[in-house]
């Protein structure tokens, strides 16, 4: 019942970044939306009168007061073809706070109530103009950190991810109806269903369910970024390498030693990858206190990495400092990617790339002369490749890039394979009807068909007031 008096609310928020700007937009929703812009807003010039989905000029004016707030833009659209598929009114004001957080305060005073965080597109998805994964999209495609990642956002945000999921919650309904009319009608003039066709039915479902979560690497990566560690020994060429990948004079570059004393971080896009780049100090014994501390914090930056390169200077035999570094990273690898850069390959080859091979048998070795800009391009494909895999950056791929969305399509998947074993054991229907139920609902998550109030309330808290 509380929902439902919410939704007879009129709600109103500031649309706009906080902060000066040429424009700050308020934004209006609910049953009242015309009737509180009525009340504020007042037509200017030859217009006498606002007409829905029209913008109109005029001023903001305190009537209580008598005087004009701001001069501005003001549109009415009647639902339900809107945002919120309600009423809704928005105001172009100048981009003062102080006009802003005034007009807001007519507005709220004239019937509306503040909205809360999230609330004008939970308002879209409790009237069914969007699904949860497309509400949830609208965050993404604010954040969006590159081209791709926004792309991505774009595409869950037209459907693209619902329709990938309504195709396999769509089998898993005829499977469930195949299971209940079995069970509850043995006896009737029915096809019977056998174990070998559930097995392919539920086989066919684990595999689309397989190829969409498959996808969940890349699109996490492209929402969250991906963070590349450069390590090595002093004047190895980190900083160089750093400042290639970011195309500009970032990291202080000599040739003396242990010029890097901390870990320097820099966001780069890399072929359309939103990538956190850390240039480490090089880790090595040391007495000096503050090279110590920035040796800490490289070694915490191993942690916290998606992708580790590692760089030697291969016109020189490995020292015994390479050889700390080399076991040092293989401590690290873990599910890491690994990349062995063999550095100033234009003075010499005196490293093979062999001999580190068996050193880190999990990392690809590859040759280059930073200074010259060799080898650049090299370590830009593996960075990709190891995002997108060997189907590459398709533009109309759907990536699952949603943390909520991948667990439910993990349990999902677990659900089927236990389907599966249950009918390799013949067991009876009703304990394989659990399963695909359990699947069916998980997946139903994803779009909001099946989900708690809790996890709609935890979802839009994290949208900013005026989405």
């Amino acid at each position: 019942m509380e929902e439902i008096m919410n939704m007879e609310d009129t709600i109103a928020a500031i649309a706009t970044p906080m902060g000066e700007g040429g424009i700050g937009v308020i934004r209006i929703s609910g049953p009242e939306a015309k009737d509180i812009l009525e009340k504020v807003f007042e037509c200017a010039g030859d217009v006498d009168e606002i007409i829905s989905r029209r913008m109109t000029y005029g001023h903001i004016i305190d009537h209580e007061n008598n005087q004009i707030v701001d001069e501005c833009m003001a549109v009415y659209m009647k639902g339900p073809k809107t945002y919120t598929a309600e009423d809704t009114a928005e105001i172009s004001c100048h981009g003062s706070m102080v006009s802003l957080k005034n007009t807001l305060g007519l507005v709220l005073r004239s019937g509306a109530r503040l909205a809360d965080h999230g609330e004008f597109t939970k308002r879209a998805f409790l009237n069914g103009r969007i699904d949860l994964s497309q509400a949830e999209a609208v965050i993404d495609v604010v954040r969006a950190k590159t081209d791709r990642s926004f792309d991505v956002a774009i595409s869950q945000l037209q459907g693209g991810l619902s329709l990938r999921v309504s195709e396999i919650r769509t089998k898993l309904l005829d499977l469930l109806v195949d299971i209940t009319v079995n069970i509850d009608y043995p006896d009737e003039d029915i096809e019977e269903l056998t174990y070998e066709t559930m097995g392919d039915q539920v086989l066919l479902i684990g595999d689309m369910i397989e190829k969409l979560r498959s996808t969940a690497h890349a699109g996490k990566m492209l929402r969250e970024g991906l963070r590349v560690v450069i390590t090595g020994r002093p004047n190895v060429g980190k900083s160089s390498l750093m400042n290639e990948l970011l195309r500009e004079n970032r990291a202080i570059v000599t040739d003396i030693p242990g010029t890097t004393r901390d870990t320097i971080e820099e966001s780069v896009n890399i072929r359309n990858i939103p990538v956190r780049l850390t240039d480490t100090a090089g880790i090595h014994e040391t007495d000096d206190v503050i090279e110590q501390m920035g040796i800490e914090r490289s070694k915490d930056a191993f942690n916290k990495a998606d992708v580790i390169i590692l760089m030697l200077d291969g016109s020189q035999a490995l020292t015994e400092e390479d050889l700390q570094l080399v076991e040092e990273t293989k401590s690290y690898i873990g599910d890491r990617k690994c990349i062995a850069l063999l550095n100033k390959s234009d003075l010499g080859f005196s490293v093979g790339e062999n001999e580190v091979r068996d050193l880190l048998p999990k990392a690809t070795v590859l040759r280059g002369a930073v200074k010259e800009s060799l080898g650049i391009d090299a370590v830009e494909d593996e960075i990709e490749t190891f995002v997108y895999g060997t189907e590459g950056s398709r533009p109309n791929r759907v990536l699952v890039n949603n943390v909520r969305h991948i667990r439910l399509l993990e349990q999902a998947a677990q659900d089927i394979e236990q389907a599966e074993e249950l009918i390799r054991r013949r067991e009876p229907m009703e304990l394989i009807e659990v399963d695909v139920r359990s699947a069916y609902d998980a997946l139903g998550e994803i779009v909001g068909e099946t989900v708690s109030d809790e996890i709609l309330d935890e979802v839009f808290s994290r949208f900013c007031l005026g989405k």
